[in-house]
């Protein structure tokens, strides 16, 4: 089995909340999904969500039951896209990357956030 996961941009916010909704039969079907933009993926049999900052394409591993009705998917990352104003590098300004490209956060209950500025949080002297 394979999967994909899409980190959306947030003016996608419409494709993430359709991307979500619930499986609805036994095959798994998710109808929701068939208005999305999507495009094929490259090294597994699966799809992406089309123009998505960070794109990746896994082999299932493992399912993981036990959390009340749901279950946790574990993948081997056998592919990964990204865009360019999206990849963070670790001496660059994170205020700069995050300026280009903005996250998308879900707050719960209901509500989101579009993340453009952060501040630096203050660890104690010796924190690594």
């Amino acid at each position: 089995g394979a999967f994909t996961l899409s980190f959306v941009r947030p003016q996608q916010l419409v494709v993430a909340s359709l991307a979500a909704s619930p499986r609805v039969n036994e095959n798994g079907d998710k109808p929701g999904l068939l208005g999305l933009p999507v495009i094929p993926a490259h090294d597994v049999d699966a799809v992406l969500v089309e123009d998505a900052y960070l794109q990746l394409e896994c082999r299932l591993e493992k399912f993981v039951h036990g959390f009340d009705a749901y279950s946790l998917i574990a993948g081997k990352i056998v592919s990964a896209h990204i865009d360019e104003d999206a990849l963070r590098i670790s001496d660059a300004d994170e205020q700069d990357a995050l300026r280009k490209a903005p996250l998308l956060a879900y707050l719960h209950p209901g509500r989101f956030a579009e993340i453009r500025e952060t501040y630096a949080f203050p660890f104690p002297t010796g924190y690594d």
